[in-house]
């Protein structure tokens, strides 16, 4: 029988646990006492501050990847909104917005496997205009780039880089085939290299083991990533997840306190899939959370931002929005 309280003082402690015993925290039949040890573990280790952050879709469709699960991939027919690149104007007004409802960063996300050269220096040209109007972090979630790509980011003052992991190494194969989990990896260490900030978690519900959600964790904790955001699949019509049963509650919780007990100090983030788990989001702002994807997300409705900081309030967690404003 596996020892919470144990563990959690290892963890308290500066130690980590093994993979063995991470199996052994998912299979407890305590549960609140696994979810209350993970909330501890997120004081103490993390603090209590809600970390916010938003996107827009800024290219949309049309994508050369085959992962299974998505709606933007050319290897389906799904109804989602196709276009090259958004509107400056509109880029930039949302950026401002959500400076002002006291969004820690956003972020400019597109569809493809890289971004095009041309299509990056009309980004970047974006982000000097953000820069220009609003005090807000500035993040980038643009496919598999090089180094030189990942520089052009950080010197048009984008501070973090997001790519996602998605899933385990010994699970991805199943969801992808037209990129390896290794070029993912090797972008987020080339863009650490540059002194980026990452961003990389995944998808729970792809029809991996808690044993791979698992080891996605550790993965994540051995190349450094602090800001892990945990999407629950929202099967989409036309996809080949489409159909995919859901998670139950105590699946989706145990994941995210098992997260925690790995990355005792990162953000561990609510980000797509929310509306899917909203009846169980106080429980999982005791569960490891803190932080969260706020606002519409990239091709599914998202969240109420004031809403949501007042329900992060209640649950106890500070939003310092300090130094976030819209430049007069």
């Amino acid at each position: 029988m596996v020892n919470i309280e144990m563990l959690k003082e290892k963890v308290l402690a500066g130690g980590a646990i093994s993979q063995e015993e991470a199996i052994a925290l998912t299979q407890t039949k305590d549960k609140q006492t696994l979810y209350n040890a993970a909330n501890e573990i997120r004081e103490k280790m993390a603090g209590n501050k809600m970390d916010l952050c938003s996107i827009t879709n800024a290219k949309s469709g049309k994508c050369s990847e085959d992962c299974k699960w998505c709606s933007q991939s050319a290897f389906f027919k799904t109804k989602i909104e196709e276009y090259e690149m958004v509107d400056e104007k509109e880029a930039v007004e949302a950026a401002v917005s959500n400076a002002k409802q006291g969004v820690h960063r956003y972020s400019l996300v597109t569809s493809g496997r890289a971004i095009s050269n041309s299509n990056l220096d009309r980004l970047v040209n974006i982000y000097g205009k953000i820069r220009e109007k609003a005090s807000i972090g500035l993040c980038a979630s643009m496919g598999l780039l090089d180094k030189a790509r990942l520089q052009k980011l950080k010197d048009a003052g984008v501070e973090h880089y997001h790519c996602n992991l998605e899933t385990s190494r010994s699970h991805f194969p199943n969801m992808c085939s037209t990129h390896s989990f290794d070029q993912k990896v090797l972008t987020i260490k080339w863009a650490q290299e540059i002194g980026m900030k990452v961003c990389s978690g995944g998808i729970l519900g792809l029809g991996e083991t808690m044993e791979q959600r698992i080891e996605m964790a550790f993965e994540l904790n051995e190349i450094g990533v602090k800001s892990i955001p945990l999407n629950i699949l929202n099967p989409i019509e036309g996809t080949a997840m489409e159909g995919t049963a859901a998670l139950t509650d105590d699946e989706i919780l145990t994941s995210f306190a098992i997260f925690r007990f790995i990355n005792p100090d990162a953000s561990i983030r609510f980000a797509g899939g929310r509306l899917q788990i909203k009846h169980i989001q106080e429980q999982a702002l005791k569960a490891g959370i803190n932080a969260a994807l706020v606002g519409d997300l990239l091709t599914t409705i998202g969240s109420n931002i004031e809403e949501d900081k007042k329900d992060f309030q209640a649950a106890g967690f500070v939003l310092d929005t300090s130094a976030l404003s819209e430049k007069q």
